[in-house]
């Protein structure tokens, strides 16, 4: 049930007495809890990770786009705190869910960690709190699935949902400046949210409903994977016509209206663009309704690592080289360059197809010291040093991401075959390449 009036509410977050509780210290909740404490709000974080409540006391950061300094300073000031200790939550005004969402084994949506982190709050609420939910998901998530966990302490909270919007590593956006799309589904809760929302955020794009907003997050991410799939899948034809896809792009990209470049790759990686796509073809079907463009496209971009592995494979043959036995240094673990956020890349499913086919892999990132135990893969693997002599034992040089502090004139110099799937190579002449 809903308060019929935010006011009381809204009056605390205007003048900044309102706590902030951020449920999930990730990549997605840690910056939004800094960017409440910046903006002069106490915040609690809650993870059930003890590691990252001790660093943030510390002052250390976790991620590596997020500077130590920051931490340290909102936490030296006291705006912000954080603990595993789910009581705390009854002190919060606001309490903000940033958990993930994955898929199951079976591509559909995993909403455990959302459920789960209801029912651990379910004791501490109180009527007047305020719930947003920030994960990405399906549309009637945070109605048909909060609302009736919520709803049965008898409390009266408002509820809302605002996708979250992070792109971590990007120097031009960070979390304050992202415009934030906000919806609800009752005008107290709406008015509400966006009072918290608005202190701390430049830009409050408000919709209709929840479901508007859910389907919102959605729409951004389907139209990425659709336009990726797209290039993916010309670059397949521009390898058997022999015409290079980047240059193709790159001209296109000179129309100044009417075309938007997008760049194929060695498949999809991160939390989002890989998975959200599957959680709308998974609630279209309980309206009778197959999205088959959508599917389209999940299929081709989901066979992209596969299709790099045939490419090693067959320059390695060039070379009179079996794939089996062969030495693969792969450049580049994490789903895109100059972050550490390894969350889906195809690095790690071209590692597995590697591996099933008896190649020998070492790696280089500079971001990923060690490739740590995953949901779906468990490799005993850490990044090696790049000198010469690694370079030159390798039977190829695959890279993968793009990592900007890799030195690729010297890649191509010191080895013996490269396999380029982020055309990392641009500009340089050489036979040992191959794009992938």
């Amino acid at each position: 049930m809903t308060p019929s009036d935010p006011q009381p509410l809204i009056d605390r977050i205007v003048r900044r007495e309102a706590r902030v509780g951020v449920v999930g210290l990730g990549y997605v909740g840690l910056p939004l809890s800094l960017a409440f404490a910046r903006a002069g709000f106490s915040v609690t974080g809650f993870d059930i990770d003890p590691e990252k409540p001790r660093r943030i006391h510390a002052g250390e950061t976790y991620l590596k786009h997020i500077p130590a300094e920051s931490i340290k300073e909102a936490v030296s000031t006291g705006r912000l705190r954080a603990t595993v200790e789910f009581a705390a939550a009854r002190d919060c005004d606001a309490l903000i869910l940033c958990v993930p969402t994955p898929l199951t084994p079976s591509r559909e949506p995993d909403l455990s960690f959302i459920t789960n982190t209801c029912e651990s709050l379910l004791p501490y609420l109180r009527s007047g709190q305020l719930l947003i939910l920030e994960s990405t998901t399906y549309p009637g998530t945070t109605d048909e699935v909060m609302r009736p966990i919520v709803t049965r302490t008898g409390a009266e909270v408002f509820l809302a949902f605002s996708p979250e919007r992070e792109d971590p590593g990007n120097p031009k956006w960070h979390t304050g400046s992202i415009p934030k799309v906000l919806g609800a589904d009752d005008d107290p809760s709406r008015a509400a949210a966006l009072a918290l929302y608005s202190a701390a955020i430049e830009k409050v794009v408000v919709v209709s409903s929840t479901r508007a907003a859910e389907l919102t997050k959605l729409l951004e991410n389907i139209f990425r994977a659709v336009n990726i799939a797209l290039v993916n899948e010309l670059k397949l034809l521009c390898e058997r016509m022999g015409i290079d896809v980047w240059e193709v792009i790159d001209a296109a990209a000179t129309k100044p209206f009417g075309y938007m470049p997008f760049y194929p790759g060695p498949g999809l990686g991160g939390h989002c663009i890989p998975i959200d796509p599957f959680y709308l073809t998974w609630k279209a079907r309980e309206y009778e309704f197959q999205t088959r463009f959508i599917e389209l496209a999940g299929e081709i971009n989901m066979g992209m690592p596969a299709h790099v592995v045939r490419r090693v494979q067959d320059a390695l043959n060039e070379q009179g080289k079996p794939l089996r036995g062969a030495r693969i240094l792969i450049l580049g673990i994490a789903y895109k360059a100059d972050v550490d956020d390894m969350r889906e890349s195809p690095a790690l499913e071209i590692i597995e197809i590697l591996t099933a086919k008896g190649a020998q892999i070492r790696y280089h990132d500079p971001h990923v010291p060690r490739i740590p135990r995953s949901r779906r893969h468990s490799f005993e693997l850490s990044s090696v040093e790049l000198t010469d002599a690694e370079l030159e034992a390798a039977d190829c040089a695959l890279i993968v991401t793009a990592h900007k502090a890799v030195d690729v004139p010297r890649v191509v110099a010191h080895s013996k075959l490269v396999v380029d799937t982020r055309n990392a190579t641009r500009g340089i002449t050489s036979k040992k390449i191959v794009k992938a």
